[in-house]
C-alpha cells in the first residue's frame, strides 16, 4: 500500500518507520528542510508515563481563572475572537469531571505504556543516540499542601500500573544529589523509574534518515496547500515546493496527517473537524559550565510546572502553556516574560 504522511515531527516520523517495517510504500512530506523543525524541535524530553495525568480535572476551570490574572502562570488562557477556541475550550470543561478524568487516565496511560515500549523496540532496532538517560523522572514540591496530595495523585496512577511513588526530601536528595543547593525549598517529592528523558529533536531526524535509507521518500521543503476529496476519502494532496515553486499532486491508498496543531484547520477543509487546539510552550536550553554538578534526573517543578532535562552538556528547560491561536512570537512582553522565567 502507498501511504503519504503529512508532517515530519516524531509522530509522523515514527509512523513512517513503522509502516516501512511492515512493507508499505512511504511518502513523507513536510514544509521545513528537515525532520523535527516545530513541535519535535524543543520540548520537555521527558518520556513520561507517570505524569500523564489530563490537565482537565474538576479543580482545573477555577485554577485556569486565577491564572488568568498572571502572566507567570502554567497554563494561561488569552481569549480570542476564534470560536475554534471557545469550542475547544468548552470541549475541555466537559471532561473537567471525576468519571471523566478516571477514564482518561486510563487511556492515557495505555497508549503512554504502549508508546514507550514501541520506542524501546526502535531503539534496540536501529541503534540510536539520542541523549538518552533511564534515571526515571523525579517530581519535586516546594509547597507542602501541595505534597499531601502527592499520594493520592500517585495512588490514582499506581491503580493503573504505573510505579509512581512518594518520597521524603532525603529520599529525593539521594535519587538526584543535584538538587542539594535547592534542598532547603523542597518538602518533598515522587519519582518513577521506569520513565526516561531524551532528545526528540535528534532521535525524530535521525530515524528520519533510516527512513530514507529503507526507501522512503522525503520530501522536505514542501508546504502542504490542499488536500482534494470525493466526499468520503481523500484521494490526493497538493504540495508546492518552497524553493522551487513547483506544485506537486501526490497520490495515495492512505494518508496521515500528524501536522500538530495545524491538523485541525488542514482537515477542515474536507469536513474533519479534530478536538486539537494549539497550546504555545517555551522552553529554553542552556549550556552547562559545570556538568559534573548538574542533574542527571529528569525532573519536574510542581508549583511553576517546568520540566528540567539533561541532554549531554546542555539543560532543557521547558514548560507553561499559554492558550492564545497560533501566535508563534517570542518578542513580545509577555513573551519575553516567560522565556526568562523559566531561566
Amino acid at each position: 500500500m502507498q501511504v503519504t504522511i503529512l508532517g515530519a515531527g516524531i509522530i509522523g516520523v515514527s509512523t513512517a518507520w513503522h509502516l516501512l517495517e511492515r512493507g508499505h510504500e512511504v511518502t513523507l512530506v513536510d514544509r521545513q528542510s528537515d525532520a523535527a523543525l516545530e513541535t519535535s524541535f524543543a520540548n520537555a524530553a521527558q518520556i513520561s508515563v507517570s505524569y500523564c495525568e489530563p490537565w482537565a480535572n474538576k479543580d482545573a476551570p477555577l485554577k485556569t481563572l486565577k491564572w488568568m490574572f498572571s502572566d507567570e502562570s502554567p497554563l494561561l488562557f488569552r481569549p480570542q475572537l476564534d470560536w475554534a477556541q471557545w469550542r475547544w475550550g468548552l470541549q475541555f470543561l466537559a471532561q473537567c469531571n471525576d468519571a471523566a478524568f478516571e477514564r482518561n487516565v486510563a487511556q492515557l496511560v495505555a497508549l503512554g505504556s504502549y508508546s514507550h515500549n514501541a520506542l524501546k523496540a526502535v531503539v534496540a532496532a536501529t541503534g540510536i543516540d539520542y541523549h538518552r538517560l533511564e534515571r526515571g523522572i523525579a517530581h519535586y514540591y516546594t509547597d507542602q499542601k501541595s505534597f499531601d496530595g502527592a499520594a493520592e495523585a500517585a495512588a490514582v496512577m499506581q491503580r493503573f500500573g504505573v510505579k509512581r511513588r512518594v518520597v521524603s526530601r532525603n529520599e529525593l536528595l539521594a535519587i538526584e544529589p543535584a538538587l542539594s543547593a535547592f534542598a532547603d525549598r523542597i518538602v518533598g517529592g515522587t519519582y518513577t523509574q521506569s520513565d526516561e528523558s531524551g532528545d526528540a529533536r535528534s532521535f525524530t531526524q535521525q530515524l528520519a534518515a533510516l527512513c530514507g535509507q529503507r526507501g522512503a521518500r522525503l520530501m522536505f521543503g514542501h508546504d502542504i496547500e490542499r488536500l482534494d476529496s470525493d466526499g468520503h476519502e481523500i484521494r490526493e494532496v497538493r504540495v508546492r515546493d518552497r524553493q522551487s515553486g513547483i506544485a506537486r499532486v501526490l497520490k495515495a491508498d492512505a494518508f496521515v496527517v500528524a501536522c500538530g496543531s495545524y491538523t485541525t484547520p488542514l482537515l477542515k477543509t474536507v469536513g474533519l473537524n479534530v478536538p486539537i487546539y494549539p497550546g504555545k510552550g517555551y522552553s529554553a536550553t542552556l549550556p552547562l559550565l559545570k556538568p559534573a554538578q548538574a542533574p542527571s534526573v529528569s525532573m519536574i517543578d510542581d508549583q511553576l510546572k517546568i520540566a528540567v532535562s539533561r541532554l549531554g552538556n546542555q539543560l532543557r528547560v521547558a514548560g507553561t502553556i499559554e492558550l492564545g491561536g497560533f501566535d508563534l512570537s517570542l518578542d513580545t512582553p509577555l513573551a519575553k516574560k516567560r522565556c526568562e522565567m523559566l531561566v
